[in-house]
């Protein structure tokens, strides 16, 4: 009894610590949006802070995952946190938009890493039975930011300014790091090598290759998912300008758009978290690959508000179901001690599509009509959707969504 306490208690100090990050990484983007469009009053200027993000995963993923497998992940987390609170804080004092997105671009750095070793952290504190609720309450926690974030920074631009909703980003920072402190630490001394060189690297880049190739249908399933995030950031970069391009919408108006985004999200984590025990893992993974791009074809094919409305909550609250789906998925089946490198070897060809699909969306909205190349890029995204329904739904690979404990 006292340790399913302090398995509770550890695993709510834990969302606590996610949920205090998430929200704070809200309000800083939308702040950092404001200072750099009011610095330079180019919408380009602001863009590259979004391209900066895949381009700090390209540089990260190289060598990465062999830092977090070896590396004591708490201390990781809480270094890791602070190093970015540091840089967060230093922004505002900047003039210089060069130096500003160098900063950012080490912020991400930092994210790039905090993201997998939070993933292998989790996946040592949380039983196998537990993941999935887990995971639901993890993507309600994040969706709970995705809301309340634009709401806290609006009121924070209110009384202060959007130099001010960053310093909170970096309080939010810190009190993340003083969290995970009293977290228990679950390194495992001497399972590898703590050196770190070239050939360290190239080593497990050799190690993650051959383990994917003898599990190639573990690998199928994390390729398959990466592309769900591809297509929705590539579909994602043509979101606004749909909405008031083509439905006509004003900004307020999407903004609410937006928020019902999140009630999507929402929903269907509190739907994953209350019935956990009821939804078989490759059902969730199953629902949100066809709902999700199901969602994006309703928006591209809507004509006014309420039915892009209904897309936006379909396609989130199906989201809400493939994330939690997969993420128990991967850390039931992926070793823990080769997490970090799996994830972030395989998370550099996510990052190198995302660029390419996103660069080919945008160019093709410039030289064909903005809803044509949405609806063809749902589409494809659906043909995915339905190509990966059928391998998780494969009755011979029903041993890879079991959820007994193990």
């Amino acid at each position: 009894m006292e340790g399913t306490w302090e398995r509770r208690k550890y695993t709510s100090l834990l969302l606590t610590g996610i949920g205090v990050s998430n929200l704070g990484a809200w309000i800083y983007l939308i702040a950092l949006n404001l200072i750099v469009l009011e610095m330079t009053g180019s919408p380009l200027a602001v863009s590259v802070l979004y391209i900066l993000i895949p381009l700090a995963a390209m540089f990260t993923n190289f060598w990465a995952g062999s830092l977090i497998d070896r590396w004591n992940q708490k201390r990781m987390m809480i270094g890791l946190d602070v190093f970015r609170a540091g840089l967060i804080g230093i922004l505002p004092f900047l003039d210089s938009l060069l130096l500003i997105y160098v900063l950012v671009f080490g912020i991400n750095v930092a994210s790039a890493v905090f993201e997998p070793a939070s993933i292998v952290y989790m996946t040592k504190l949380v039983p196998k039975g537990d993941r999935q609720r887990f995971n639901a309450l993890r993507n309600f926690i994040n969706s709970c930011g995705f809301i309340l974030g634009p709401s806290i920074a609006g009121a924070l631009f209110m009384v202060g300014s959007p130099s001010f909703a960053i310093f909170i980003n970096a309080a939010a920072l810190c009190i993340s790091a003083m969290i995970i402190l009293f977290l228990p630490n679950l390194h495992e001394q001497g399972k590898i090598s703590d050196r770190i060189d070239i050939h360290s690297v190239i080593h497990d880049w050799k190690k993650i290759l051959a383990y994917s190739g003898n599990h190639k249908y573990i690998t199928l399933i994390y390729i398959l998912f990466g592309g769900v995030t591809v297509f929705m950031t590539g579909l994602d970069s043509l979101e606004a300008a749909f909405a008031i391009e083509v439905l006509l919408l004003d900004e307020s108006t999407y903004g609410f758009l937006v928020s019902i985004a999140g009630a999507g999200i929402i929903a269907g984590s509190l739907i994953n978290a209350m019935f956990a025990k009821y939804l078989k893992i490759n059902m969730l993974m199953g629902l949100g690959v066809i709902g999700t791009p199901a969602g994006y074809l309703f928006f591209a094919f809507s004509t006014d508000f309420t039915t892009a409305a209904i897309g936006f909550f379909l396609l989130t609250c199906a989201l809400s179901f493939a994330n939690t789906g997969f993420l128990t998925f991967y850390q039931n089946n992926i070793p823990v001690e080769i997490m970090g490198r799996f994830s972030t070897i395989f998370g550099l060809i996510e990052a190198a599509s995302i660029i390419l699909l996103t660069l080919i969306i945008g160019i093709a909205a410039e030289i064909m009509d903005i809803r044509l190349v949405y609806i063809m890029g749902s589409f494809l995204f659906l043909g995915l959707g339905l190509f990966s329904n059928t391998v998780v739904q494969g009755k011979k690979k029903r041993k890879y969504y079991q959820l007994n404990e193990g």
